[in-house]
């Protein structure tokens, strides 16, 4: 009589979900913490199970968070079993807790890969792994942090910056585009646009940072030697649709061109050019927020002289082109942004 084989096996160990870790401290920006919970949390696959391990990893059982108190299930040693670590943004002065900065670097070493979000850049800068490197935060910020890492290369104008392992994101809404930005690299395009549907967000969003950025006028001028250009830069607002070549600016000075330009340099920090393009550019948001001026008017309104000129000092500054900027921020005051620092502009 035959033997009968068993056919029956044990069923193979599922493959362990990549693993994230949040960090949670004193001070932490409730928003930055939230957002990756959840949008990790939503990243499912095609049976609905979760591909992400999400844990939030405190520095102590109680966080105070300002306007809530948090008890989180991990402490920062767990921060060892995690392939991903993100780090949100803390409260002004930006002064990272020693342990958080500690557990980070050595997540950094151990070839995790770690995401800032928002002022979050200050904890990773202070590990030292971010020298030399590219890195961004929130606009207001970013001037603080270029001063106190003099090796970082601060980009404000970008929503986020991706080195493989070390990654960097602007201001709180900027998280969601870092999260999407880490899940479709991980799951790919499908999960990611999924991700984004259910939290009602767009995948992928025209521009950067600089969209976002109020503008302070440069109406006063740094001290310097020599005539003060605050008079200028008022004459100068006030005729944005005039042609103004670098001769006639000087004329109106009583100055001769290159000394035009040396105080002009040395006060406002940029060229005359320089400024124009920028100046015109801000009364072009201005004007397609709040008109509905077709595009040929605006760049006559603000000295560009043709739609084509307008459109490519636009997107070149502020990331989008006219339209599509008047279709995101037609109607919504307060939003009016100010221009990138591209050195070529």
């Amino acid at each position: 009589m035959a033997r009968t084989q068993r056919t029956d096996r044990i069923p193979p160990t599922p493959p362990r979900r990549h693993r994230v870790g949040i960090l949670a401290f004193d001070g932490v920006a409730l928003g930055d913490l939230a957002v990756p919970c959840e949008l990790f949390a939503r990243a499912v696959d095609a049976h609905g199970a979760p591909l992400y391990d999400v844990r939030v990893c405190a520095t102590t059982e109680r966080i105070d968070a300002g306007f809530v108190a948090l008890s989180a299930p991990w402490r920062l040693p767990q921060l060892a079993r995690c392939d991903t670590v993100i780090v949100p943004g803390l409260q002004p002065p930006f002064e990272p807790p020693p342990a958080v900065v500690q557990a980070v670097r050595r997540a950094i070493d151990r070839g995790s890969r770690v995401a800032s979000i928002c002022s979050g850049a200050f904890i990773v800068a202070a590990t030292g792994r971010l020298d030399g490197l590219r890195a961004t935060t929130h606009w207001a910020a970013a001037a603080l942090l270029a001063e106190r890492h003099p090796a970082l290369e601060v980009d404000p104008n970008v929503l986020y910056v991706d080195h493989g392992r070390l990654l960097s994101s602007a201001g709180a809404a900027a998280a969601h585009d870092l999260c999407l930005h880490l899940i479709r690299r991980d799951h790919g395009a499908a999960v990611a646009a999924e991700v984004a549907r259910l939290a009602v967000m767009p995948l992928e969003r025209a521009g950067g940072q600089a969209q976002f950025i109020v503008h302070v006028p440069p109406a006063a001028a740094t001290p310097a030697r020599g005539p003060s250009m605050n008079a200028l830069l008022a004459w100068l607002d006030a005729n944005l649709a005039r042609p103004l070549p670098l001769s006639a600016i000087a004329r109106h000075c009583h100055m001769s061109g290159r000394s035009l330009h040396r105080h002009f340099s040395e006060q406002v920090g940029m060229s005359p050019a320089r400024w124009l393009v920028q100046a015109r550019v801000r009364r072009a948001q201005a004007l397609l927020e709040a008109t509905d001026l077709p595009v040929e008017r605006i760049a006559t309104d603000t000295g560009f002289g043709s739609a084509v000129t307008l459109r490519q000092r636009f997107t070149q500054l502020v990331g989008t082109g006219p339209l599509a900027y008047r279709k995101l921020y037609r109607g919504r005051p307060g939003t009016l942004a100010t221009i990138g620092t591209n050195p070529s502009a």
